[in-house]
């Protein structure tokens, strides 16, 4: 019995040593990936920025709000659901297929059905051949190879990582070249549709599997997907809801506004910690059977994400005054508070992150989907009056206070969940917390005494001082409250031993002979 019990407790050690294996690999990718996949759209951004005017980007933003409405309406979660499950069947697989090339059929009907309607809500006529032109990538996208799922179910983060690549790749030498030529929000519709008809294309070059139209796997699939469903519909309010309410009440040029200051605020989110988040969602999975190995996973992966991402997010809170300038360009200036809000904002975003992902492993979507809705309700309630009242400044306030409100609800319940003590969260992530925010006022100081009232591009000497300067002051504030802390085990060892086997690797001398 004791070498049974020997065996199993050595076979348990012995998956758990290989789902983090794979559950970091996979998390590098994902990393890797957005860092990619962000630098290439930041360069986008960059160039576009200078080439179009937020009036530009407010139309485009107002035809995805309603685009991404429908597609909400028709997102089941269906991929949610079979990593979830971990099934490939092909009955799951192709119903899950099927029900793609359904709803997207329907979506590009609606989209020329109502294109005029939403226009008219708009007060924006260009919007009406804007949303058409949309429907022929949503037709596109209906048809992508479903067997890409397995890319993530199977940790195949590489393949992933080339697949998303690729998209935006192509997406992106599209945009650009069109944007160059016709000045015009049109480079950034045509950029669209393209990068969605070519994903479909290389979801069948990259993936050997091949669909067929079937519905016999509706009722598994429909269990677990309408939670999954309705949580997107909660998610779309919450991203989404701006969009309605500031193009309908402001225009046009507080939406292009608004939206990117949420887009450069949410970098740190986006491309850290949902990359990450989306990696680790199939290792709890492969966990929700053991709540203990779950929950010491979950503290690991948030330490990390905190450790990496807080330090970014205060930073471009802080800095605004010069990134708006140099990185977006003298049209941009009215920006700098809405940044400076949205980034707060996305400091509470990431101090609840990942949470959702260890809800949906252990099949509590309705967790997740219950909190998102409060939310809502709160944002939309404070939306109204504060764009009426500020324009994109007010609706930057609208979120920052809904976020402020929302988080001891949030982590009350996730630390419930999870039968964790408040005392091992706040352990984890207490030391990037305080060195962020000690860096954040050294850096806002700093930023506002180096901000010129004509501030440009010829600033970015400073603004990559005020950078580096940032680094330093985190950096050595965080290894100080570790030793501090008597250098336990967490994230600070992990990035410690990674840098020592890198800094080993690249300066490996020679073995001397004899």
């Amino acid at each position: 019995m004791l070498r049974a019990a020997g065996t199993a407790c050595s076979s348990t050690t012995d998956l758990m040593t290989d789902i983090r294996r794979s559950m970091a690999k996979g998390a590098a990718w994902m990393v890797f990936a957005k860092l990619v996949e962000r630098s290439i759209g930041l360069i986008s951004t960059l160039i576009l920025a200078r080439l179009l005017v937020p009036q530009d980007f407010g139309i485009v933003a107002m035809a995805m709000s309603f685009v991404a409405l429908l597609e909400l309406l028709t997102a089941f979660g269906f991929d949610v659901a079979l990593i979830q499950k971990q099934t490939k069947t092909r009955p799951a697989l192709d119903t899950a297929w099927t029900y793609g090339i359904l709803t997207g059929l329907a979506m590009a009907a609606l989209m020329v059905a109502l294109a005029s309607p939403i226009a008219s809500f708009y007060r924006e006529d260009a919007l009406t051949d804007v949303i058409r032109a949309l429907a022929i990538g949503s037709i596109a996208q209906g048809f992508q190879n479903i067997g890409v799922v397995a890319f993530r179910m199977d940790m195949r983060f590489d393949k992933e990582f080339q697949f998303l690549i690729a998209k935006k790749i192509i997406s992106f030498s599209i945009t650009i070249p069109l944007a160059l030529t016709m000045r015009s929000y049109w480079a950034l519709v045509i950029g669209q549709v393209v990068g969605r008809i070519a994903g479909t294309v290389l979801s069948y070059t990259m993936q050997p599997y091949r669909p067929r139209v079937s519905l016999e796997a509706t009722r598994e699939l429909f269990n677990f997907s309408k939670w999954v469903f309705l949580l997107n519909c909660i998610g779309y309010m919450k991203e989404r809801s701006s969009d309605w309410i500031i193009g309908r009440i402001s225009g046009p040029m507080a939406l292009g506004t608004f939206n990117i200051s949420y887009e450069l605020a949410s970098l740190p989110s986006t491309e850290l910690a949902a990359p990450i988040n989306r990696a680790v969602f199939p290792a709890y999975a492969k966990l929700a059977h053991d709540l203990p190995a779950l929950r010491r996973e979950y503290l690991s992966v948030i330490a990390m994400l905190l450790l990496l991402t807080v330090p970014a997010v205060l930073g471009l809170a802080a800095s605004a005054p010069l990134v708006v300038p140099v990185i977006l360009g003298a049209n941009w200036l009215h920006a700098i508070p809405v940044l400076t809000l949205m980034s707060f904002f996305g400091f509470t975003h990431l101090i609840q992150s990942n949470a959702q992902a260890a809800f949906l492993a252990l099949g509590r979507p309705d967790v997740p989907t219950k909190l998102s809705s409060a939310q809502v309700v709160l944002q939309i309630a404070a939306l109204v009056p504060f764009t009426q009242s500020m324009g994109a400044i007010g609706a930057a306030w609208a979120f920052v206070v809904t976020a402020v409100i929302m988080i001891p609800i949030s982590m009350l319940v996730v630390l419930r969940m999870l039968e964790l003590k408040a005392r091992e969260f706040l352990t984890a992530i207490w030391r990037p917390l305080a060195a962020a925010v000690v860096m954040y006022f050294a850096v806002s100081w700093l930023a506002g005494n180096m901000r010129k009232p004509s501030a440009t591009i010829g600033q970015i000497d400073e603004l990559l001082l005020v950078i580096a300067a940032g680094a330093a002051i985190y950096i050595g504030l965080v290894g100080l409250l570790w030793q501090m802390s008597g250098k336990p085990e967490g994230p600070e060892r992990v990035m410690l031993n990674r840098g020592l086997q890198m800094s080993r690797r690249f300066l490996k001398w020679p073995k001397q002979p004899g």
